[in-house]
């Protein structure tokens, strides 16, 4: 058995380590890296909004649920090119998929959200409750 901290790659393995990279990311590109996108969350005094860069998705590769005070919001897109050519056919296939779960704070009317996808954004609107919105804001005194 190699003991895999001080194994140095020899012969077909040195080969095929050197063409195909020192990792499997190296070979299979950064496209298969796992990754969540960013996202802005931004309150103001009406609502809150969440603001999740998603480029390259389409609406309908969206689905967002509201489940016990948690926002889920779920991303999949499979893209599959093939070009057939004289002698041969070449197939490629991407994936994208994430995940994101927020909790939701007691002062969202989880009937009011709505969501839109628009230039690579997903933006999503969590309008604030009617009792919370008209407290006024109490100065705290210093003494």
């Amino acid at each position: 058995m190699k003991n895999l901290v001080n194994y140095q790659p020899t012969g077909i393995s040195k080969m095929f380590d050197n063409f195909f990279g020192n990792s499997i990311t190296d070979f299979m590109g950064g496209d298969f890296a796992m990754t969540q996108p960013s996202v802005n969350v931004v309150e103001t005094h009406d609502h809150f909004r969440i603001e999740v860069a998603a480029p390259g998705l389409e609406r309908d590769d969206f689905d967002i649920q509201v489940e016990n005070d948690h926002l889920l919001i779920k991303a999949e897109r499979e893209h599959k090119d093939e070009v057939k050519e004289d002698n041969f056919v070449r197939r490629e296939f991407n994936y994208t998929s994430f995940t994101r779960n927020f909790q939701l704070p007691k002062s969202v009317n989880g009937e009011g959200i709505g969501a839109k996808y628009e230039n690579g954004v997903l933006t999503i609107e969590l309008p604030k409750k009617e009792e919370v919105k008209g407290q006024p804001v109490k100065r705290i005194e210093i003494k």
